[in-house]
């Protein structure tokens, strides 16, 4: 799964690296290290600018709530639990079907965090003792320190209590696009730790290829099949995972200090 990452890029690097077209200085967002539902993050999408009379798509930086409402929802209620769409079935869940046909995104982060039950903690609960799991968190980013661009999709949700003029009548929305963890092993792994990302969680955000990011932005791009057939999980080989701070396991911290690689687990951690 996904349900915390990390996106500390500046809109003008993220601009050049997916050559983006059209993007608002006065909407930039501050780095987050600490990025959880709700919040608002970046999307590149391909859409035509509103009231422009050329129709066709235009590469776009945009702000989106993370946390997909449907367009057909009566409320936004449950948006947090719809931080992830399964790549296996995307294509036909009523919530999600209609974004994967013409509303796909990208989601650009510096990587993701996972966490892993330690060893002892889990034999605790095999023993049927009732103390809570402490986890160890895990920071999981491409090994070239290239940008992790996760496939996503992006729906707009009329608020039908709200004026049409109200700044807030329409919600822009997103969802991260999940697959099965590789088993394969890490490039770079820790040395007491997982050696494969199924070994810390047995789902993982689906990372696309720069050489997918055009046909997967293309809204003209509809046919279902063709689109699954861009869900391939990316070569083995590319990731690499090391151990960080619990304190990310508090949404109230924030700050470049959550990136910092521990040697190892922390104590009651281990892996």
């Amino acid at each position: 799964m996904c349900g915390r990452y990390a996106a500390s890029r500046r809109p003008e690097d993220l601009a050049g690296t997916f050559e983006i077209e059209t993007w608002e200085p006065l909407e930039a967002l501050e780095p987050d290290y600490n990025v959880a539902p709700t919040k608002e993050v970046y999307a590149v999408l391909d859409r035509p600018l509103k009231d422009a009379d050329d129709k066709r798509p235009v590469r776009q930086l945009r702000r989106l709530k993370w946390g997909l409402v449907p367009s057909w929802s009566k409320t936004p209620e449950g948006a947090a639990r719809m931080i992830n769409a399964r790549a296996e079935t995307v294509h036909e869940k009523p919530s999600y079907r209609r974004a994967f046909s013409a509303r796909r995104c990208i989601l650009p982060a510096d990587g993701y965090y996972e966490w892993v039950t330690g060893v002892q903690e889990r034999d605790l609960e095999v023993e049927g003792k009732k103390k809570r799991p402490r986890k160890q968190p895990y920071f999981v980013l491409p090994a070239d320190g290239s940008v992790f661009a996760m496939a996503g999709l992006y729906e707009f949700w009329r608020d039908r209590t709200l004026p049409d003029d109200h700044p807030q009548a329409w919600w822009a929305t997103c969802s991260v696009i999940t697959t099965e963890a590789e088993t394969s092993p890490l490039a770079v792994a820790p040395a007491d730790g997982p050696h494969a990302l199924a070994d810390i969680h047995p789902r993982m955000p689906l990372m696309l290829t720069p050489d997918r990011w055009d046909a997967w932005l293309d809204p003209s791009r509809t046919d279902a099949d063709g689109l699954r057939s861009l869900l391939e999980p990316p070569p083995a080989g590319m990731m690499r995972a090391y151990p960080v701070s619990t304190a990310v396991s508090n949404v109230r911290n924030n700050g470049p200090e959550l990136l910092k690689e521990l040697e190892g687990p922390e104590e009651g951690t281990l892996f």
